[in-house]
């Protein structure tokens, strides 16, 4: 299972977690958000006194960056844009599986739907690659050195500009060249996926559909990484919003006409509007002008702070490497992290390969277990999203120590989360599914056997959220690296290997316990390897911390198993089993220590307290 197109954060400041920044927000956060997408920009009361004057940007033809782009963000602003971030999230993953149910009940799990899962394979390829995981890693550090680059000033083109009339145009027509190589190749992409599959011809034209969003996603994710190095999260938060709204209404509209052609329709249609939702804003970010007068003070404080780490040895090598910063994103980057991408979506084709050889539906109840499993990860891998372009920003200025302690810190959160969602879904996998899925043409059968797979990926979220969030530092740097892919190379050896000698005896669960272990595996070879080659963090400590919600996960997946069990209805077996899952994992975690849950009760606390008190 890897992170697909469901729906899809961010440092704190150094005295507290994401979760003490987001209690003291407030709910009003969210609302914080400006027209144009924006955040409002962090409080320069928390510039350091003590930094030394610079002059403010004189680049000509740029405008003047924003507080927000150029200085470290405070808890609070941080803790607005993981809001945003998750309530768009959240309304993405809602939409993501009224996307799926509409599939499996329009079309339920049969020959149909495995048709165009196969097709399926290029967003989730596409998205990984182009939106997520791949050139994410590459642009958003890129363009976070350019805005660092326009904040300290100097002659020549605005930074930002230039990198965009260096790249877009490329990288658009590489695009347009991928589509159209795979539009035209469909027949033979299908036969090499699923060789069994009992109708190839459908499978093909639901590719052929679905292979515009190569250029389409390319386009999506250049936009996303830009904004984000901006500091702006609503936009690039929205595209996976548009994009199931696209998927469903075509499968509504035309469904009945095109059959499950509708749904890979709707791919295409999704891809232009992913486009859509961010042009607005990223062209306002490009065609600015400088400003007046009138804000160059502000903004020559807020320029200083870039340079704040100057004042020691780490700011000087930063400041010392602003011609490295110029030049152009290199080729062996794009070259490692798109191999690394590519490498690890190759789980989904293992899993298409293995399950073409299994009766029909088999690749259905694999797709649609991998939905909702991975829901919990995409939450906890919010925190993340937000924080890749700080950890980039900091790692330029080199400021390693800020770079560990925020990269300690979303690790804590992200196994929290990831793993009381891990332990709802073993404990309520049944009844989570039948509530979702089980109507129309979407049977009891497929229920039991959707829920059996599910209960396995589970054991493999905290190995991919891991995965996602450790490779986010090892790109961090903007520096090529081969070390991940060898570290998910060998998990991926592992899943084939697994997967291929337990297919026939254990049919769809061994290809999800071949996913868990090889994730896994290749969680643990990236943690191995963090210090010599990417932010520099205290393994035996972070491992250590690990633990403890990890006991607490188990613990309350089979106590919460047990009792969603004792009731017949779903309804009712989900929110006893969930309620016991999410207490038991609280009560557990926070007695051992877990990190990632105890600052977050006490800011509850705190603002219960006052709640009483006032």
């Amino acid at each position: 299972m890897t992170g697909t197109p469901q729906g899809q954060t961010p440092p704190v400041s150094a005295a507290g977690s994401a979760a003490d920044a987001s209690a003291s927000a407030g709910p009003a956060s969210v609302s914080g958000a400006g027209a144009d997408g924006t955040l409002p920009s962090p409080s320069p009361a928390s510039a350091p006194a003590s930094v030394p004057s610079a002059p403010g940007p004189s680049v000509p033809g740029a405008r003047a960056p924003e507080p927000s782009e150029v200085a470290p963000p405070t808890g609070r602003f941080l803790a607005k844009a993981t809001l945003v971030t998750a309530a768009l999230t959240a309304a993405a993953a809602l939409l993501g599986l009224g996307r799926d149910q509409s599939l499996s009940y329009l079309f339920g799990a049969g020959s149909e739907t495995d048709a165009f899962l196969v097709a399926w394979t290029v967003p989730e390829f596409a998205a990984t690659l182009l939106i997520e995981d791949g050139m994410a890693f590459v642009l958003v550090p890129a363009f976070s050195v350019a805005v660092a680059r326009r904040a300290r000033g100097g002659a020549g083109p605005d930074p930002v500009r230039a990198l965009v009339a260096s790249t877009l145009p490329r990288l658009a027509l590489a695009f347009a060249a991928a589509a159209v190589l795979l539009i035209l190749g469909a027949p033979y992409l299908v036969e090499a996926l699923a060789p069994g599959l009992p109708n190839p011809q459908l499978a093909v034209d639901c590719t052929r559909l679905t292979g515009t969003c190569v250029l389409t996603f390319g386009l999506a994710g250049y936009c996303s990484a830009a904004l984000r190095a901006h500091r702006r999260f609503v936009a690039p938060a929205a595209i996976y919003v548009a994009y199931n709204v696209g998927i469903i209404t075509a499968m509504f509209v035309l469904g009945g006409r095109w059959g499950v052609r509708a749904a890979a329709l709707g791919v295409a249609v999704g891809g232009v509007l992913m486009i859509a939702t961010q042009l607005p804003a990223l062209l306002r970010q490009l065609r600015r002008t400088e400003r007046g007068p009138g804000s160059a003070d502000t903004h020559g404080t807020d320029a200083r702070r870039v340079d704040a780490h100057s004042t020691d040895g780490q700011g000087a090598d930063a400041r010392g490497s602003d011609d490295k910063a110029a030049r152009p994103v290199e080729l062996t980057l794009i070259t490692t992290v798109l191999l690394f991408a590519l490498c690890r979506q190759s789980q989904v084709l293992i899993e298409r390969f293995l399950g073409s050889t299994l009766p029909a539906g088999a690749i259905s109840h694999l797709n649609y277990a991998q939905k909702v499993a991975q829901i919990p990860m995409t939450f906890s891998l919010m925190l993340c999203t937000v924080t890749l372009p700080v950890v980039a920003q900091a790692m330029a200025e080199g400021d390693t120590e800020r770079a560990r302690s925020r990269v300690e810190k979303d690790l804590a959160l992200v196994s929290c989360i990831v793993l009381l969602g891990a332990a709802a879904i073993f404990a309520c996998g049944p009844q989570l599914i039948e509530l979702l899925f089980q109507r129309g043409a979407f049977t009891a059968r497929d229920t039991s056997a959707t829920a059996a797979v599910m209960r396995v990926y589970a054991l493999g979220l905290l190995g991919h959220a891991l995965v996602s969030a450790l490779v986010r530092s090892y790109f961090s740097a903007g520096r090529p690296t081969w070390y991940p892919l060898a570290a998910m190379a060998a998990g991926i050896v592992a899943t084939s290997w697994i997967g291929a000698a337990t297919v026939d005896s254990w049919g769809v669960l061994g290809i999800a316990a071949a996913n868990a272990f090889g994730i896994t595996l290749t969680a643990l070879i990236l943690l191995h390897g963090m210090r010599g080659r990417a932010v520099p963090i205290r393994t035996r400590q972070v491992v250590g911390e690990m633990t403890r919600p990890v006991r607490a996960a188990v613990a309350a997946g089979v106590v919460g198993m047990y009792c969603a069990d004792r009731f017949d209805s779903p309804v009712l077996g989900l929110a006893v089993g969930g309620a016991v899952v999410a207490l038991v994992f609280v009560l557990l975690a926070s007695a051992l220590g877990a990190s990632g849950v105890t600052p977050a009760l006490r800011s509850v606390t705190r603002r219960l307290s006052h709640v009483r008190i006032r």
